[in-house]
């Protein structure tokens, strides 16, 4: 009898314990699928330092990167027509739920880890197991590698290996940055990916951007002029006076231009920290794992790397 037929002819416990059983094998499937796509899930609001209660999703909380969609191509099976038009059949509704669930997991993982971040502490898997991933151990590889890949593309931080064998890691700032932005009691995300993916613009840009096009690239991530952000706060004023403040933003007026026009450039500190080779480095590695990660951008960086920029 097949999972599906368990769940449907069998006692409430027992039918749970088929469900379970479902998930961890679409769970397998899912880990061993190379070509999962990133979809955009909710990010949940992290709580405050020092907190042990689980994240809770906020009002209209802005949508981030942080599951996958598991839906794959299926050829129709002849007859199936008219069983899809009495109903979702069980494996459906497991799969919808296994996504609610995967989400759930990833979300809460990566809250996790900021909090871990912030105070500058290392996590073990163990840990994670116990924290936030519970009763979905099978499920650890897909639910880390999407909180990893979320971490590194909306906060700009990178999860990186300590000890192997008692799988410990470390979080630190992507391509070696120095500013994070947590500099209040209140400041929980961090404001390097932000800082990254303007740094990538205008090494796109040939070392000026203008101030539209910054702007036009950052609605890919929903991120607006004039609207709070959930995750990077004020974006004007992050992007025109503390990012240049930090000396890693330089925001002047385009010569001769009548009405005035602003761009930005690379500030000193940006400089001295890292490279326009690091960056164009940096979005073809990121954007051949996630597909949807500003492909203008992997196009270009491609560009410049084969043309020895």
């Amino acid at each position: 009898m097949s999972l599906e037929q368990r769940s449907l002819h069998c006692k409430p416990e027992e039918a749970l314990e088929a469900q379970q059983e479902a998930l961890g094998l679409v769970c397998v499937q899912a880990a061993a699928s190379s070509s999962s796509p990133l979809v955009l899930g909710t990010l949940e609001e992290v709580p405050t330092a020092g907190s042990t209660d689980p994240p809770q999703s906020p009002q209209g909380a802005s949508a981030f990167p942080t599951t996958i969609n598991f839906t794959r191509q299926r050829q129709p099976i002849e007859g199936s027509s008219s069983r899809e038009e009495e109903g979702p059949s069980t494996s459906r509704i497991l799969e919808s739920l296994f996504r609610a669930v995967i989400t759930k997991k990833v979300a809460d993982l990566v809250g996790f880890l900021l909090l871990k971040y912030r105070a500058r502490e290392p996590v073990t898997k163990a840990e994670m197991l116990e924290s936030v991933i519970k009763n979905y151990k099978h499920c650890f590889p897909v639910i880390f590698g999407k909180a990893s890949e979320s971490l590194q593309l909306v906060f700009g931080i990178e999860v990186k290996e300590a000890d192997p064998t008692g799988h410990s890691y470390v979080l630190v700032t992507c391509l070696g940055l120095s500013y994070d932005g947590l500099l209040g009691d209140n400041q929980i995300m961090p404001k390097t990916g932000f800082l990254i993916i303007v740094l990538v613009m205008i090494a796109m840009e040939g070392g000026h951007a203008p101030e539209e096009e910054i702007w036009e690239e950052l609605s890919v991530m929903e991120v607006y002029d004039g609207r709070e952000h959930s995750a990077y706060g004020e974006p004007r004023k992050l992007l025109t006076q503390d990012l240049v403040q930090e000396k890693y933003l330089e925001y002047r007026q385009v010569p001769d231009s009548d009405p005035a026009r602003y761009e930005f450039l690379w500030g000193p500190r940006a400089l001295a920290e890292t490279s326009y080779v690091k960056v164009l480095e940096y979005v073809i590695k990121v954007s051949a794992r996630v597909r949807f990660f500003f492909p203008s951008l992997r196009e270009a960086a491609l560009r410049e790397e084969e043309e020895g920029v």
